[in-house]
């Protein structure tokens, strides 16, 4: 009994959990959060990243490595598994959320990418006047809050540098042959004041736009080379090599699925100008320090960065 009950302590101090929010776990999970917290604390004790490479988004200075918000959203893309959302709450309360991104700051990451919603806006709003965070934030439209324009203005008051349409709308609209409502959502977006961008999963929607001469500020396209909600790896370096738009790459590891290693290098290759990675906080440092290993040598791209 003792040994558990100092395992629930350890945990609670390293996860920054209440003992109610412990009680509520499986202790199969109890487990694996005492894991990632003895992993946090060796993390604490290395040096920060130093010189992570930018480039330039609507003239603002953005790292090439932008932290990503499905974790803290609660959303993993896990498939079936039942347990994921909860599992993905319960670590990221609001300390560690500030924590994970306080821990990207130190390591050069000054970018997020996450949902315009009242939980998001809530943390980062809460991160930017209270304790100091400095992050640029770019918004991606919430369907569940209706219009992506209005979604547009709230994600501005809140102090996004730009917004982004949904991908998986944005892929639906074109394969109902809707192309035109992305147009007139991304001009609206545009109006608002911040970048207007285009999500997408699908390369067909990509082209589908600039086809239509839809003018986003940047797009944010899937691309992997595990086939998860991505299109085949050498026709989208063969298109995107010609698209002089800023590129957000995202799903670069396929939800998990690849090896960061391999999946920031693929990325790169294949012309991104920026990745977005959804990270815990025992994996931003080492995740950075990759993505500048890599940037600092000779990466073999057809595309120019265009940001």
């Amino acid at each position: 009994m003792r040994d558990k009950l100092n395992r629930r302590k350890f945990v609670e101090r390293s996860l920054g959990m209440s003992a109610g929010v412990m009680a509520g776990l499986s202790y199969e999970h109890q487990a694996l959060f005492a894991q990632l917290g003895a992993r946090r604390q060796v993390e604490e004790q290395k040096e920060p990243v130093r010189g992570l490479q930018k480039g330039k988004l609507g003239g603002r200075e953005i790292s090439r490595m932008i932290i990503g918000g499905n974790l803290i959203s609660g959303s993993a893309h896990a498939g079936d598994l039942i347990y994921q959302s909860m599992l993905m709450t319960r670590y990221f309360n609001s300390e560690k959320i500030w924590e994970t991104w306080k821990l990207a700051e130190q390591n050069g990451i000054n970018t997020t990418l996450m949902r315009c919603d009242p939980h998001i806006i809530e943390h980062y709003t809460r991160y930017m006047k209270e304790l100091g965070g400095g992050l640029n934030w770019i918004a991606q439209s919430a369907p569940e809050q209706g219009d992506p324009v209005e979604n547009a203005k709230l994600a501005r008051d809140n102090g996004a540098m730009g917004v982004y349409f949904h991908g998986g709308r944005a892929d639906t609209a074109v394969t109902e042959g809707k192309v035109e409502m992305i147009g007139e959502y991304v001009e609206g977006m545009k109006k608002t004041g911040i970048l207007g961008g285009v999500g997408a999963h699908r390369l067909e929607t990509i082209k589908a736009t600039v086809e239509a001469g839809i003018e986003p500020d940047f797009y944010m396209y899937t691309v992997n080379k595990v086939g998860y909600l991505s299109s085949d790896p050498t026709e989208i370096d063969d298109y995107m090599s010609r698209l002089n738009k800023p590129w957000i790459a995202y799903k670069v590891l396929g939800a998990g699925r690849d090896r960061p290693a391999d999946g920031f290098a693929h990325a790169f290759r294949c012309g991104a100008d920026f990745i977005c990675v959804g990270m815990f906080d025992w994996q931003v440092r080492d995740d950075v320090a990759m993505v500048k290993e890599m940037l600092d040598g000779d990466i073999e791209r057809k595309r120019p960065w265009r940001a």
